[in-house]
């Protein structure tokens, strides 16, 4: 799948791993907290979290890529030139991520792993998947299909760049997303993204663990950010990196 871009392997992609404020089941208001990350962050590519238009509620209704509710966040990537990459249930009732650009949003990817209670609800997707921005390919995994290493060997074999996932975690397993991205780095030597769910949400998440960062190929992090929401880890990916971390006001 292509998103928006020159048509040319640019030198730098700058990248942002988000977290935004998530209110339950509201996806209207969750488009606009998705937007104004994107247009505070400046990046060319902007991950979020697992089911962050909705939250992590099992009952949440399918999100269409044609929701008008989504319109707020095709507009601030119209304006910045972002491409978004958003959580929301999908059609066939998947754990999907949708990819937002300034022209057209799309279900880029269906989570394949499910994690415990999932399977009450969701299907497990067909098979590993990628983007391609700017001549960048980015392989996308959605939380516990981080944590299976036939996942990350599937989606490195497309050719990637850069390994990006949204997750969610308890506080106590924070560390378990550093070791997942360390794994990933070891065994493919590509750049990993992650964007980690913060604040409050369902299913027994009454705390989450945020921590969202990026990790370069060699397994050093770049940038990383807190627990708290409206917080963006932000690096520019290149050989020799120029990185930022921030809190959003």
């Amino acid at each position: 799948m292509t998103a928006a871009g020159t048509g040319e392997t640019a030198a730098l992609l700058r990248v942002a791993a988000a977290q935004p404020e998530t209110t339950p089941y509201d996806v209207a208001a969750n488009a606009q907290s998705h937007a104004a990350i994107i247009r505070a962050v400046g990046a060319r590519v902007v991950v979020f979290p697992e089911l962050s238009l909705t939250g992590y509620h099992f009952d949440a209704p399918v999100v269409s890529p044609s929701d008008p509710r989504l319109e707020p966040l095709v507009e601030a990537c119209r304006e910045t030139g972002s491409a978004a990459l958003a959580g929301a249930p999908v059609a066939g009732d998947h754990i999907g991520m949708l990819v937002i650009t300034g022209e057209d949003v799309a279900v880029a990817y269906r989570k394949i792993w499910l994690g415990n209670g999932e399977t009450e609800r969701f299907w497990p997707g067909a098979e590993a998947a990628s983007i391609d921005i700017d001549g960048w390919r980015l392989g996308l995994a959605i939380c516990k299909d981080t944590g299976v290493p036939e996942h990350a060997a599937d989606t490195a074999a497309l050719g990637i760049d850069v390994y990006v996932a949204g997750m969610l975690e308890h506080p106590a397993d924070r560390d378990v997303i550093s070791e997942r991205a360390k794994r990933v780095t070891e065994d493919h030597r590509v750049w990993v993204v992650v964007a980690s769910f913060a604040g409050s949400t369902g299913e027994g998440y009454e705390e989450t663990a945020g921590g969202s960062a990026i990790w370069r190929p060699d397994g050093s992090r770049v940038a990383s950010v807190g627990r708290d929401t409206g917080e963006a880890a932000v690096a520019t990916l290149i050989r020799q990196s120029e990185t930022m971390t921030f809190p959003l006001a």
